[in-house]
């Protein structure tokens, strides 16, 4: 149903299936994927040999791209490793439209307090371009993360019982845009929750959120 030409999908380690990168390939978009356990012997493989790759310093082809921010007592750097040197993986797995493997190594400080966390990506893009996925897998987990801290502040979803066949998949569609229609209201000046409250107790509020 989706128009992907040119276009590039991301998705956690849940949709790295191959039936999924299939279709995305044959209409003729871009992946992004997320590698875990679910995909055990392709998750090891990436992850053994980028991990070598790093230590030994990468002796063959390969990108790049590296970010720090910093504020509020918190410095984070990201460290994306991307590669094009995937014949040996595709001769054990041949994953559909398979180009490139990347690694991205987030590195915080919290107030003395440091932490690091490496994860493993498959991509339909070349390996050359380590800026360009490094973005496309921030700006995943910006908008995973912004959306559901907003549905799960503001609309309670975490705690949501509602399980009777369509209601839930129906109900997070609801949420969704409520949550777009008070984002885009202006007026109030108040956050996402206010407005969700202002909008109950004020019906001529209610119909500008709804732009009637």
């Amino acid at each position: 149903m989706l128009q992907l030409k040119q276009a590039t999908v991301t998705i956690d380690a849940m949709g790295c299936q191959r039936a999924i990168s299939e279709q995305i390939v044959d209409k003729q978009g871009h992946y992004v994927l997320g590698l875990k356990a679910n995909q055990q012997a392709l998750y090891e493989d990436v992850k053994m040999y980028l991990d070598d790759c790093v230590r030994q310093g990468f002796a063959g082809e390969h990108d790049y791209y590296e970010t720090c921010e910093k504020g509020h007592g918190r410095v984070e750097t990201r460290r994306t490793w991307t590669t094009s040197e995937v014949g040996w993986l595709q001769g054990r797995h041949s994953w559909p439209g398979l180009s490139s493997i990347v690694a991205v190594e987030c590195e915080r400080d919290i107030e003395g307090q440091r932490s690091v966390e490496r994860r493993y990506f498959i991509s339909s893009h070349s390996g050359r371009c380590a800026q360009r996925l490094g973005v496309l897998i921030r700006n995943h987990w910006r908008v995973e993360a912004q959306l559901h801290w907003s549905l799960d502040v503001c609309f309670d979803e975490d705690r949501s019982r509602v399980r009777l066949d369509n209601a839930a998949e129906n109900l997070s569609r609801v949420r969704r845009i409520a949550l777009m229609l008070l984002k885009q209201e202006k007026t109030a000046k108040v956050g996402v929750k206010g407005k969700r409250l202002k909008a109950g107790w004020d019906r001529n509020y209610l119909l500008k959120v709804l732009r009637i």
